[in-house]
This record gives C-alpha cells, sequence and structure tokens, in this order.
C-alpha cells in the first residue's frame, strides 16, 4: 500500500480563502494582535508567518515584539490595554517567554472572548465539556484535514503520541468528541509501541524524530505527524519515519507542508469567530 497524501498546505489556502470572504462581509476587519517577547528566532518566524497570514485574510494586524528583559508588570499591562480595545479581536502572546516571565500568569490575563490560541482555562473547560468557542490551532486544524479527507474517527481507535496541554490533550479530546475511542500515550506509557501499531489513527506529537517507525504502523492506518524537528542535515522533519509508514498506511501527512499550515489556518479562523462575536454576527 502507498499512502495517499495529506495536503496541508492546499487545504490551509482553502480554509484562508474561506475566512477572507467570511471577514469581507464583516462591518469591520477582524483585528488580531501578537506579543512577541525576547528574539527566540523560531519565534520570529512563526510571527512573520502570521503577520502574512493575517494580510491573506484581510485582517487588521498589530505586532509588538518586546525586548527579553521586558519585566512581567509590563507584559501584563500591554494585555490589559489589548482587553480593552475594541479594534482587537484576538490576542496571542507567542510562547516560550523568556526565563523570569510567568506564562500561566500572562495566559490567564489575556481575556477568553480574545483567546484564539484555546490556551485560557475557561476555553480549555468549554473544551473538554463539547461546547468549544475556539479549537486549539494545532489539534484543530487535524481534525479540519480529518474532514476534508473523509476520515471519520467514529469507533475508530485513535492513539495519540504526547500529553501535552497544547497539543496532546486537546487533540484527544476533539479525537473523543467524534466519537473515536482515544488512548494517549506518554513517556510512562511501558507498551507505546504495541498501542500505536494497533491504531486506526495514530497522531504522534512529541518531538522526537524517528519515533515512530514502520512496525508501530496498523496496515491501513491514519498517520498525522505533528511534530516539527530538524535532522542531522538540517532539514524539517516529524516524529515519523516517513518512507517507512507511508508504505503501510493508508493517509499520511507529510512535514513539512502537512499539519503546520493548518495550525495558522486554524488561528485566522478562531480570529474571524472572535470577530463574529465582538460585532455580533
Amino acid at each position: 500500500m502507498s499512502a495517499k497524501i495529506i495536503d496541508g498546505k492546499a487545504l490551509a489556502a482553502k480554509v484562508k480563502e474561506t475566512v477572507r470572504a467570511e471577514a469581507e462581509a464583516l462591518p469591520r476587519k477582524p483585528g488580531l494582535a501578537v506579543v512577541l517577547v525576547g528574539d527566540n528566532p523560531a519565534s520570529r518566524v512563526y510571527v512573520t508567518s502570521k503577520r502574512k497570514d493575517c494580510e491573506e485574510c484581510g485582517f487588521y494586524s498589530e505586532e509588538y515584539a518586546l525586548p527579553a528583559q521586558t519585566t512581567q508588570a509590563e507584559l501584563l499591562s500591554l494585555v490589559d490595554k489589548l482587553n480593552g480595545r475594541e479594534d482587537i479581536d484576538g490576542i496571542l502572546v507567542q510562547l516560550p517567554l523568556p526565563q523570569g516571565l510567568d506564562e500561566k500568569q500572562v495566559l490567564l490575563a489575556i481575556d477568553p472572548a480574545k483567546d484564539v490560541d484555546c490556551f485560557h482555562p475557561f476555553n480549555v473547560g468549554q473544551l473538554t465539556i463539547g461546547d468549544p468557542v475556539f479549537q486549539p490551532c494545532t489539534p484543530g486544524g487535524v481534525m479540519e484535514m480529518l474532514r476534508e479527507y473523509g476520515i471519520n474517527p467514529a469507533g475508530k481507535r485513535c492513539v495519540v503520541l504526547g500529553r501535552s496541554n497544547i497539543v496532546g490533550k486537546p487533540m484527544g479530546l476533539l479525537l473523543l468528541h467524534a466519537n473515536g475511542t482515544v488512548v494517549t500515550c506518554h513517556s510512562k506509557t511501558p507498551d507505546m509501541a504495541a498501542l500505536a501499531a494497533s491504531a486506526d489513527i495514530l497522531v504522534s506529537a512529541v518531538g522526537k524524530r524517528g519515533l515512530v517507525t514502520g512496525d508501530m504502523v496498523k496496515e491501513g492506518a491514519v498517520v498525522i505527524d505533528v511534530a516539527m524537528n530538524r535532522n542531522d542535515a538540517g532539514k524539517l522533519c516529524g516524529d515519523v519515519c516517513y518512507e517507512a509508514a507511508a508504505e503501510k498506511a493508508s493517509y499520511i501527512t507529510p512535514v513539512p507542508g502537512g499539519v503546520g499550515p493548518m495550525t495558522r489556518a486554524m488561528l485566522m479562523k478562531n480570529t474571524l469567530t472572535a470577530a463574529k462575536l465582538h460585532q455580533g454576527q
């Protein structure tokens, strides 16, 4: 079997085009504020790409590049000002924050109605009970991909590798809400390889290249590789040994060009949702 490639780049363009069309019908442009503290190179790349996404979707965007020496009080003050701005629908504080800043406190300070990353405990709670306003961007992007390719998690065994608050946990919840039977594996799971090999839908979000070998993929499984690592040559790669997995899977996501573009597209979708709510649409 040769797996069909799930093209995240093409689907992201489709999602953004839909978002743009809906944004044009609103009384005012959706507004997104992105806050970057320090000079993390990877974070800088992400922030630049988000600005480009906003332009493509016809959004208004502001970027705040703060020095690494920014204090907790200064950062919280900025978040408070953005909370009060009527033209700003979404606030995104780029993680990770420099050492010495309390990430938890900063995320708590963001108005849940502007929390387009879906990190605030209120929005996480809404997600948990199955009534989310926003979907976490990466897991939400994965669900969009499954829908686009006609892959229904209902009745299927879904194995998620990783239990982070950003991907692993919410991914499991979304698959559960879609009536999948979900198993979450982590560093203390003794039989992870066997569990992975039993999956109809396998999602890997660990951040360890070469983690998922060919023998961990069930014949005909759907393989979603969320991770972004670099190999010895410095090229981007995921957790999955792609060639070996592609021989057995029915569908597989590439890295790059798979989940990554969809994460960004879902941020735009969440910002549109926030703008609609704020404008009574």
